[in-house]
């Protein structure tokens, strides 16, 4: 399909005082010609985050062992990775593959606030998941006595009404502003700061509430996170057998990880939008898609391959399955 001119995009906006239409989303600058084909990786990586996480949600559900404060914070992570692959997936295959960049208004508003709202919610799972691992080490006995099922319920359902309460106000702020530099954003998805980028109105009142929400959201959950694994470090050094050490770290090898690949592309890309005019569209590009495809991806690979519990039930589940046929096959007498 044939690229229209940036021209014929520059329509008016009086199909409303304030709103265009629709907005443009981006896929790869320079690169346009070669979507199909970035968009054969791009669906492998929908499928195994897609399927990663429900196979993680299907083991935990279905394997009573993993019925404990750990593997139910992770799997809610893995539902809230679920939801944030979900948000995307119709923008960027869209793009990628029929080459169809529209996206209306409301629309981009909606997607915008789920986005938001599943990213508001990973961070403050994964810092309960630092949490519940300070209290396993630190005072393991009484584990299961203090992370009850109720209070993870809990912890659950603060996480998600914090993330819907933070984030609902953002669609509400922005319909409020008038557009009318631009239509085409910088993304294959819609995303705060780069919206405001195209108001031609007062943005003050957007800019101090998105930095609010960074700092009650992520920067808060963050320091939190470091404070969990500064006590952790305390309580490992004050352990008398290096293998203890090494034990309780590698407990927490697994959540280090997912919290890094969660928050350094989150970090890169706040700067970016910060700081955009010094960094490459591509460079730009790449590190957005960085930031909602890595941790979807990675996280149930991490959890599968460094977490003994998970491997086992997947490796158990799945050869359950393959010998049912053949159970079936002797039965019959086939």
């Amino acid at each position: 399909m044939t690229q229209l001119p940036k021209s014929h995009y520059a329509l008016n906006f009086n199909s409303s005082p304030f709103q265009p239409p629709f907005f443009l989303l981006t896929g790869i600058p320079r690169l346009e010609a070669a979507h199909i084909w970035i968009s054969i990786p791009l669906c492998i990586m929908y499928m195994i985050a897609l399927l990663g996480n429900c196979i993680i949600l299907f083991i935990i559900k279905t394997t009573p062992s993993l019925h404990e404060p750990q593997y139910i914070f992770l799997s809610m992570l893995a539902a809230t990775d679920v939801g944030l692959s979900i948000s995307t997936l119709p923008t960027v295959l869209n793009i990628f593959l029929l080459n169809h960049r529209e996206i209306e208004f409301h629309s981009c508003l909606a997607q915008m606030f789920f986005i938001h709202t599943f990213s508001s919610m990973e961070s403050a799972i994964l810092l309960a998941m630092a949490f519940d691992r300070f209290v396993a080490i630190q005072n393991p006995l009484c584990y299961t006595m203090i992370l009850t099922h109720p209070r993870i319920i809990g912890i659950g359902l603060v996480a998600v009404l914090r993330g819907v309460a933070l984030m609902a106000p953002l669609p509400i702020l922005l319909k409020r502003l008038p557009f009318c530099k631009n239509i085409i954003l910088s993304h294959s998805y819609c995303y705060h700061p780069d919206i405001i980028k195209l108001a031609c109105g007062p943005v003050k009142v957007n800019i101090i509430y998105g930095l609010t929400l960074v700092v009650c959201s992520f920067g808060v959950d963050s320091v939190f996170i470091v404070v969990s694994y500064i006590l952790i470090l305390k309580t490992v050094v004050s352990i008398a057998s290096s293998e203890g050490h090494l034990k309780a770290l590698n407990t927490c090898i697994s959540h280090i990880v997912t919290v890094f690949i969660f928050y350094v592309p989150l970090i890169i890309l706040a700067l970016i939008h910060r700081f955009g005019t010094f960094t490459s569209p591509l460079f730009h590009v790449t590190m957005a898609n960085l930031f909602l495809f890595l941790t979807p991806v990675l996280n149930p690979l991490v959890y599968s391959f460094k977490t003994k519990q998970i491997r086992f039930a997947v490796h158990k589940v799945f050869m359950r399955r393959i010998s049912l046929p053949q159970k079936s096959s002797v039965a019959f007498g086939i």
